[in-house]
């Protein structure tokens, strides 16, 4: 035990004679100078960057919104009476044309009563027709014929409540257009509160969008969109054609449709449309890639070329795109803007231009 002891304190007095005589001896403090004195010596060199030529360009001002397609016309047929069914008239999914017969509910006992009235107002005009005749040879009075022509009238006004009642037991395509899946079938009872099928008519497809209400007054009647659908690679256009008159008081946006051809029918009501709108065009402007703007506290900055070192100027922007951002003020047409390096670059440091981009 005695030994290691010993072996312990010698190896800790070796320890500390070599880092005493490697950092607080003469010969250490001297090399630790030297070495600060090369370190302070040693200076960066200029950072290599890419510039762009600054210039004034014709830009599209467009946004990009999302919107839903409608129908142009859709309607869920139900029936305005009760009774069972004594026909359905079409196939589900095909083309119907307006005024086409769809369902017929039993009606026999009101084709009946009509047949009778008929004959009652057959009868009635005969005898409207008489007393027409007696009443010029003064044979009757007034008002014996008056009773005869009042007795015509409520007949015929009968038949017409008949056959608005037997009008009622069909039902018929109120457009032309698509019917769907029918929920009845033959023989089966219908109320006034089943649904039979839905009738849509999706040519024109209607394509309804919000859009911010700073956008307000460059949207009227007549301004062209672009749009597509996640189920066709195929790009569609519309024409707006009616605008909301009130904005939305919970999103601040106003409410736009349009209306878009649609011969293939490969627009589908409730479908998801991403919306391209063209508001106008800025004739003279600049624009520069986005990674170039660097967002300050209160403002945004980029750095140009000037002299050979970076010089910082404050800009303003406005319209972005996905790939570049709308320089207001603080850029010139003519300046050199540097569009790489930026994470090592400051104020005043020197550069070394690798490309010029024009």
């Amino acid at each position: 035990m005695r030994t290691r002891y010993i072996i312990y304190i010698a190896l800790a007095l070796l320890i500390g004679f070599l880092i005493y005589n490697k950092f607080f001896s003469a010969k250490g403090k001297e090399a630790i100078a030297q070495n600060a004195g090369k370190g302070a010596k040693k200076k960066t060199g200029p950072v290599p960057v890419n510039i762009m030529i600054v210039k004034d360009t014709a830009v599209d001002n467009t946004i990009d919104v999302t919107g839903t397609i409608d129908a142009n016309e859709k309607v869920n047929l139900v029936s305005e009476t009760a009774g069972n069914i004594t026909g359905i008239f079409f196939n589900e999914g095909s083309h119907v044309e307006k005024g086409q017969l769809l369902v017929k509910v039993y009606n026999q006992d009101i084709v009946a009563s009509l047949k009778q009235n008929d004959y009652q107002v057959a009868l009635a005009k005969q005898n409207e027709y008489r007393n027409g005749v007696l009443l010029q040879k003064e044979a009757i009075s007034q008002q014996e014929y008056d009773t005869s022509l009042t007795s015509l009238n409520t007949l015929k006004a009968q038949s017409d409540v008949l056959k608005a009642q037997i009008a009622k037991t069909e039902i018929r395509a109120p457009f032309s257009g698509t019917i769907g899946l029918r929920n009845i079938s033959p023989g089966g009872y219908l109320s006034p509160s089943t649904s039979i099928a839905s009738l849509v008519n999706i040519d024109p497809a209607k394509v309804t969008f919000s859009v911010p209400e700073r956008y307000l007054p460059l949207i009227k009647p007549g301004t062209k969109i672009n749009f597509t659908i996640e189920s066709s690679r195929n790009n569609f256009s519309a024409v707006v054609y009616a605008i909301e008159p009130a904005i939305d008081l919970s999103s601040r946006t106003i409410t736009v449709r349009a209306k878009a051809a649609n011969p293939g029918n490969l627009l589908k009501a409730g479908a998801f449309a991403k919306i391209n709108l063209t508001l106008d065009q800025i004739p003279k402007t600049i624009m520069v890639p986005t990674q170039c703007v660097i967002p300050d506290l209160k403002d945004s900055k980029v750095f140009i070329y000037h002299n050979g070192t970076a010089l910082s100027k404050t800009v303003k922007t406005d319209l972005r795109t996905d790939t570049r951002i709308e320089v207001i003020s603080g850029l010139k047409a003519g300046d050199s803007l540097i569009v790489s390096g930026l994470i090592q670059i400051r104020n005043k440091i020197p550069l070394k231009i690798l490309k010029v981009i024009k």
